[in-house]
């Protein structure tokens, strides 16, 4: 629709400066990939049922709740005690300030019937109290704009080397110890670091999910712990997914490997429920246990992140609207010559 000079086409400054408006909105939605991004799914994400931590935050003002009941077996074959009880556990997750970071409360209470050779004793304390925040370092998703390939569905669905570049985050926050827990290897009340380093890649057409923590716990303590945390996670359909994780942990104090595996079910966009079953890989002690939970979102404080050039492009789509608008009244506007019946 381009006039060019010498031509013999009739000016036309209609399409001229549709052409203008078509090419404006072209250029700014092939950089809006590159330009934003945020945190923030239209489904609940969850850490739920495994225990790692996944890479990406829950979404400025965004409040996640992920919680559950468990209940726990176990016997060491070398001390000769039994211990049996339940738990029960709850994160709250908060986005605040941007869309990279959420602040995380993790507290855990269990209770516990210890039978030993001539000992028992009824064991009740919070288990673990952890206060605090974790930022999204690097997003290889941060540039990328999914391309579907509809020629083929085989290279569609093909790996993809970029897929094996991990989004990174970094937790850091305190563990709170109350004096005289049973479940801690001091009798003395203490606040001490905890700092975990977590990556995060997707397979496939992203359906396959494998998430790493590498943990420092107990930090400056007289018995500091260093673990890891490996979780594979599948979607199996819209609603169900499954996973199959392995824990290990170190220290003078305790040392152990645990293997885990379960399942999750989306019932809506908010509200996910799980099951999962943990087992250890040594006798001293072993330990079984299982648990369900749910975890569930609110996000009606959300509102959608949206650059300069984002604004831009829906300003340029509602002046194209307006002038389709407009020329569909001049055509109904349009006069017709009025014809008189006469009897």
């Amino acid at each position: 629709n381009i006039v060019l000079l010498g031509s013999t086409n009739t000016f036309n400054p209609i399409k001229i400066t549709m052409f203008k408006i078509n090419f404006v909105l072209t250029v700014t939605l092939l950089f809006i990939p590159l330009l934003n991004y945020a945190q923030y799914t239209d489904q609940i994400n969850s850490n739920r049922p495994g225990e790692t931590m996944s890479a990406f935050a829950v979404g400025k003002s965004v409040i996640q709740l992920e919680t559950g009941a468990y209940g726990i077996s176990q016997k060491h074959h070398l001390l000769n005690y039994v211990t049996n009880g339940y738990g029960i556990d709850a994160t709250i997750r908060y986005g605040m300030f941007m869309e990279k970071l959420e602040f995380i409360a993790d507290i855990q209470y269990q209770s516990q019937l210890y039978e030993a050779r001539l000992i028992t004793m009824d064991q009740k304390a919070l288990k673990q109290t952890i206060l605090g925040a974790k930022y999204l370092l690097f997003d290889p998703f941060k540039n990328q704009e999914k391309k579907v390939n509809v020629y083929s569905w085989k290279v569609d669905k093909s790996f993809k080397w970029k897929q094996l570049i991990p989004a990174v985050s970094v937790f850091a926050g305190a563990n709170i110890t109350s004096a005289n827990n049973p479940y801690h290897f001091s009798s003395k009340a203490g606040i001490s670091p905890k700092v975990i380093l977590i990556t995060q890649n997707h397979f496939g057409d992203g359906s396959w999910v494998f998430v790493t923590n590498t943990i420092a716990d107990y930090i400056g303590t007289e018995f500091p712990s260093y673990g890891y945390a490996v979780t594979l996670t599948k979607g199996l359909n819209k609603n169900w997914s499954g996973f199959i994780e392995n824990q290990g942990y170190k220290s003078d104090f305790y040392s152990d490997l645990i293997v885990r595996s379960g399942a999750a079910y989306l019932v809506t966009e908010d509200l996910q429920l799980d099951v999962s079953a943990s087992a250890s890989l040594k006798n001293t002690p072993s330990i079984f246990y299982g648990g369900i939970g749910f975890s569930w979102r609110y996000d009606g404080n959300y509102q959608e992140i949206r650059t300069p050039i984002e604004e831009e492009v829906i300003n340029v789509k509602k002046e194209k609207i307006k002038k389709k608008k407009d020329v569909v009244k001049r055509k109904s506007k349009k006069k017709f010559p009025v014809v008189a019946f006469v009897t």
